[in-house]
């Protein structure tokens, strides 16, 4: 799934669809923890960090952390 990338992509879509719709579903996950009182205090607090991080890099299609790794998960363009 996870595939070496060439260097110089900085900014460029790095998340295949697959682990977009993973982030997502976490994302919502943690928000239906939250507000059935399930999760509650710092707890919260940190995975709801976790969790609007997850929306907006799935929503970008890029996600920092795999730059230098040099992960990709998106598919390659022939």
């Amino acid at each position: 799934m996870l595939n070496q990338v060439e260097s110089g992509f900085a900014g460029k879509k790095n998340m295949g669809l697959l682990d977009r719709v993973v982030r997502t579903i976490l994302a919502v996950l943690v928000a239906i923890l939250y507000f059935t009182d399930q999760i509650s205090g710092i707890a919260a607090i940190i995975l709801g960090i976790f969790a609007v991080i997850f929306l907006l890099t799935s929503f970008a299609s890029f996600c920092p952390l795999y730059v230098p790794f040099k992960f990709l998960t998106i598919k390659k363009s022939k």
